[in-house]
C-alpha cells in the first residue's frame, strides 16, 4: 500500500478570498468550514477523499517572509493555455517574476496573496 495527497493546506490572510479565487480556478465548491476560519474546497460531488486533494485555506495570523517552498501547477482541461491565462488574470491572478527567461512553456502567476503558480501548457482530462 502508498500514500495519496488527499489535502493540500495553504496559510493564508484571508481564506474567504483565497477560497473564492481558488475554487474558481478549480472548478472547486466549498466543502466545509472550521470554527478556526479554515475554508475547505473540493471537486463538486466528491469533496474530501475523492480522487483529487482537496485544499484547505487556513488563517494564519503571521505574515509570510519569503517564497513558498511549495507550488501548484494547473492545467487546463477545457480551453487553451492562452484563453486559460485570460480567464485566471480576469479571476485576480497576476504574472509573477521568477527569473524566467521568457522561453518557457508555461506561465508563472500569483494568487491574490502572492502565492506562485504555474499555468502549464498541455490541457489534460477533467476528472
Amino acid at each position: 500500500m502508498a500514500c495519496r495527497i488527499s489535502e493540500l493546506v495553504l496559510d493564508c490572510a484571508d481564506a474567504e478570498r483565497l477560497a473564492a479565487f481558488w475554487s474558481d480556478v478549480l472548478g472547486y465548491v466549498e466543502v466545509e468550514r472550521e470554527d478556526d476560519g479554515s475554508i475547505m474546497i473540493g471537486p463538486p460531488d466528491l469533496g474530501f477523499g475523492g480522487p483529487l486533494p482537496v485544499l484547505v485555506l487556513s488563517p494564519c495570523g503571521a505574515p509570510r517572509a519569503g517564497k513558498l517552498p511549495l507550488h501548484l501547477d494547473v492545467s487546463a482541461t477545457d480551453r487553451d493555455q492562452e484563453a486559460e491565462l485570460a480567464r485566471l488574470l480576469a479571476l485576480g491572478a497576476r504574472h509573477a517574476d521568477v527569473g524566467q527567461t521568457g522561453d518557457e512553456s508555461w506561465y508563472v502567476l500569483a494568487d491574490p496573496e502572492g502565492n506562485e503558480f504555474c499555468l502549464l501548457r498541455s490541457r489534460v482530462r477533467p476528472v
